[in-house]
């Protein structure tokens, strides 16, 4: 116990039991493929790995790395290896790569490289972020306690603290962000888009793929569910369909529709997958409000769930907050990338990006639908609660 009151001491978490971190991939390949272990120079990221290929350099930033929980974080400034935390997790520190911030200038693009792919030799590589610090920074939430929502396969709630603070009961904690010396705290779940791409391959069009298109279904589920009332005639769906990272990580939950009743049409079901990853949505953001101890609104929203207006009105409406449409909210990932490069070329700074940042709508909630949404919620937990244990007994 002391040694885990160490470890979150100087990190915020600890390495999880899914195998999911990075970490975890390391180990395996430690214990299962040591001839492969022994024979790696260094272990890098998607990203690092690019890097190293354009430039020649090895290098990891400091919010890349942090999922390998080896780094103390107590000094945001100054976030650095730990020998105590390499030995214990039990990897060779000249394994892993430099430290530098994601708006570091990594080098020039290697010659060789600028002339098989077409760019200026001349052009600067930098460091850059993982997909998700890089869509904290394209949605435009940048400033301490600026909330967003991702709507993606998963999906997260996610804004900037002036803190370091662990909730280890919910998964949450102060993580480095990629704007240096800044922290940030996030919730994600597992289970968002995949939920409606599980309709369409699952459910209802399994046999033909041309009846609207791979992305057009989409469109149509808008068009069902702008037909259904709030509420979905009393139906909930529980999205756990890949078990649940947070607020409770639990790999034996699954999905389930709840309250079916003769009545129940296809268009009351599709309404309810939608609306039930809201709740869900609600379940991170309430305990992200908790973890900061204070309101977030308005909130933007970014992500290729995003794009669908019924669905961000959905999301106002639960949430009982103002939501924020960002432009082209699916490219929230390659603006951050760009952003942070920008930031690091000095062509803008990081508090210049809430106004670069365009929004698409504003969704207002409908107070007519409070009540409703807060009692359907309210169920929407006790369908956890009442059912944990029976998903683990099913599924362990």
């Amino acid at each position: 116990m002391l040694n885990v009151l160490r470890w979150l001491r100087k990190t915020g978490g600890i390495p999880t039991g899914s195998g999911k971190d990075p970490i975890a991939h390391i180990l395996f390949i430690k214990n299962k493929y040591p001839e492969v272990y022994d024979n790696t120079h260094m272990f890098l990221e998607c990203k690092d790995y690019l890097n190293l290929r354009l430039t020649g350099e090895f290098a990891t930033s400091v919010d890349s790395i942090m999922l390998h929980w080896v780094t103390n974080t107590r000094d945001i400034m100054n976030v650095r290896y730990d020998d105590w935390l390499i030995k214990k997790i039990g990897v060779d520190g000249d394994k892993l790569p430099p430290l530098k911030q994601a708006i570091d200038v990594l080098g020039p693009v290697r010659e060789d490289v600028a002339y098989e792919i077409g760019i200026s030799k001349d052009t600067q590589v930098v460091m850059g972020s993982p997909d998700l610090h890089s869509a904290i920074i394209g949605s435009g939430a940048v400033q301490d306690y600026e909330g967003h929502i991702y709507i993606g396969t998963s999906s997260w709630v996610i804004c900037h603290v002036p803190f370091k603070k662990t909730d280890i009961s919910h998964n949450m904690a102060s993580l480095p962000s990629a704007i240096p010396g800044r922290y940030f705290v996030a919730n994600e779940q597992e289970s968002a888009g995949a939920c409606l791409t599980f309709l369409r391959d699952n459910l209802f069009y399994p046999d033909d793929e041309t009846r609207f298109g791979k992305e057009e279904v989409y469109q149509e589920f808008d068009r069902i569910v702008e037909r259904v009332p709030p509420g979905s005639n009393g139906l909930l769906f529980t999205p756990w369909l890949y078990g649940e990272r947070t607020p409770v990580e639990n790999h034996t939950l699954r999905g389930g529709l709840h309250n079916i009743s003769l009545p129940v049409k296809r268009e009351d079901l599709i309404r309810a997958v939608f609306e039930g990853v809201a709740f869900n949505s609600r379940w991170l953001f309430e305990l992200v409000e908790k973890f900061i101890k204070r309101k977030m609104d308005p909130v933007n929203i970014i992500g290729g769930g995003a794009q669908s207006d019924i669905w961000c009105q959905i999301y106002a409406d639960i949430l009982n907050r103002t939501v924020r449409q960002v432009k082209d909210p699916i490219m929230a990932n390659a603006r951050g990338a760009a952003l942070i490069a920008s930031v690091g070329l000095g062509y803008c700074t990081f508090d210049e990006i809430c106004h670069i940042v365009q929004f698409s709508k504003t969704f207002e909630p409908n107070h007519d639908n409070r009540r409703l949404y807060d009692t359907l919620f309210e169920e929407f937990l006790n369908v956890y609660k009442n059912n944990e244990k029976m998903y683990r007994r099913l599924n362990e």
